[in-house]
């Protein structure tokens, strides 16, 4: 799950993108309300993280400016402004969710969760694909009630395919959200996760749809 953090705090930025990262997010960091409105208006992120007191360009006016623009994804408030106007403004200005600081970054990570979820259609903590469940919270995938291991990547690739299940994902999308901007990705990266994952979930559980990209589930 790739996610844009837009936080001019040095501190607080180096820990929620370090700590989300430990948790399986992809973090991209941007300092500066102007340049966290144009990663959030040219790169597929499944979620923001939005701090308020910014410069180049507040946090309300990088919000609006999004909405406007139709940016759909789901977009976390994390400020420390805590009066109540503040807050139902943020929420009413277009926000998904509001959290004051200081906060627990396992909170936050919650949060992102619950956000995607919700922007899938989804309702349900686990996500479920035929035998295949997968438990995003605790990093935890079983077959037929049974725990597989997957690395952190093969989790990762699998957890987007799920919850884009009986949608068609382009590899350059799958490489753009599981990687980031990460300069050392491998041209036959995704094929390899997925050549890794069908191995221990079953031949036939990630359908290739030649010359478009990978699916789960119905549809393709």
């Amino acid at each position: 799950m790739r996610v844009a953090l837009v936080e001019d705090d040095p501190l607080i930025g180096d820990g929620i993108q370090a700590g989300l990262g430990q948790l399986g997010f992809v973090v991209d960091w941007f300092t500066d309300g102007r340049q966290g409105l144009a990663a959030l208006t040219d790169i597929p992120y499944d979620a923001a993280i939005l701090d308020l007191g910014l410069p180049g360009l507040d946090g309300m006016d990088v919000l609006a400016a999004c909405r406007g623009r139709g940016i759909a994804l789901p977009i976390l408030i994390l400020t420390a402004r805590d009066a109540i106007a503040d807050r139902v403004g943020g929420l009413d200005g277009g926000a998904d969710d509001y959290l004051v600081k200081p906060f627990s970054l396992a909170e936050v990570a919650a949060r992102l969760r619950s956000l995607v979820r919700r922007s899938h259609g989804l309702s349900q903590p686990a996500l479920t694909v035929g035998h295949v469940e997968l438990r995003p919270a605790g990093r935890r995938v079983t077959l037929d009630g049974e725990e597989i291991e997957l690395t952190s990547r093969e989790f990762a690739l699998l957890e987007l395919l799920m919850i884009n299940r009986g949608r068609i994902m382009p590899r350059a999308l799958l490489e753009e959200k599981l990687y980031g901007w990460d300069k050392d990705v491998e041209s036959n990266a995704i094929e390899v996760h997925v050549h890794h994952l069908r191995k221990k979930l079953g031949s036939g559980f990630i359908r290739t749809v030649r010359g478009v990209g990978y699916t789960v589930g119905e549809g393709g």
